[in-house]
């Protein structure tokens, strides 16, 4: 049997400690998939767990993609169902062919001005690669997420979470948000 060095061991103690601290910040009261915190489009702190009991679309949006006018449907389903518990949260990401250059200030007037948007933006992160945000690492694992998990292939790609915070569903880009499948799906969640 090898004997590890101090310095390994050490690692392994901070490694261990962090993960300790993180299980600790984590609320179990809280579904997992909620259990982030993220800066929304003017920089304020947004805990997730705030939309807890709610079916929440999460999508990755852009502002110069073919898929932008997808914005006018997520109005509109957000519009439709938000009274029964729904909401939509769009989250600005950089990675598909670099279609969301812009500040978060610059993406907020063309989402408000161009589609009419009221539901959450979230200010711009990481969906794939290094730095990665939290929430998409946690969406896009297979470890975390085995049914849905998987790299993002593009922007406008869907995850719907039912109200126990599971998600229960993911719509890849060229599904509509207002095709059948997906307002099956929210419907579906709504019911539950």
């Amino acid at each position: 049997m090898r004997m590890l060095s101090l310095s390994a061991l050490a690692l392994c103690a901070v490694v261990f400690s962090a993960r300790a601290e993180d299980k600790a910040k984590a609320d179990p009261k809280v579904p997992a998939v909620l259990n982030f915190e993220m800066k929304d489009i003017d920089g304020k702190d947004v805990k997730l767990s705030k939309y807890a009991g709610k079916v929440i679309l999460f999508v990755n949006v852009a502002s110069k993609c073919g898929k932008t006018p997808q914005y006018d449907a997520l109005q509109a389903i957000n519009e439709k169902y938000t009274k029964q518990g729904f909401v939509v949260i769009g989250i600005p990401a950089n990675e598909f062919g670099k279609q969301e250059k812009g500040t978060n200030a610059q993406i907020k007037e063309f989402c408000t001005k161009e589609y009419g948007v009221k539901f959450p933006m979230m200010a711009k992160v990481v969906a794939k690669g290094e730095g990665i945000c939290p929430l998409y690492k946690h969406l896009t694992s297979k470890t975390t997420n085995p049914k849905f998990g998987g790299d993002i292939k593009w922007n406008f790609t869907k995850f719907l979470v039912n109200k126990k915070g599971e998600v229960v569903a993911r719509f890849e880009p060229d599904t509509t948000p207002d095709s059948t499948e997906v307002i099956e799906a929210i419907e579906t969640a709504l019911k539950q």
